[in-house]
């Protein structure tokens, strides 16, 4: 079976249809929403960037199944029967 040409299109269904790209979203939301409310006001720079990466990290962390449930919804929604599962 030959390989499937790379379109833009490919890569765009790609990425909509990958659970880490839902993940990644999901912790920087998280982080962007809950890291000002929970850094000290004199933390330094370096610090609150930290802070910022690690709320992100555990947002992906955490964020594993939702993930999944939105690109099986997804690809439900956009493909219909064409897929198996």
């Amino acid at each position: 079976m030959p390989d499937r040409p790379k379109t833009p299109t490919y890569f765009i269904f790609f990425i909509l249809f990958h659970p880490d790209t839902w993940r990644i979203l999901f912790g920087f939301c998280v982080s962007i929403l809950l890291t000002p409310q929970l850094a000290p006001p004199d933390l330094a720079t370096p610090g609150r960037l930290m802070l910022y990466v690690m709320i992100a990290t555990i947002g992906w962390a955490v964020s594993g199944k939702p993930a999944g449930w939105i690109t099986t919804g997804l690809k439900k929604w956009l493909l219909g029967d064409a897929i198996k599962k």
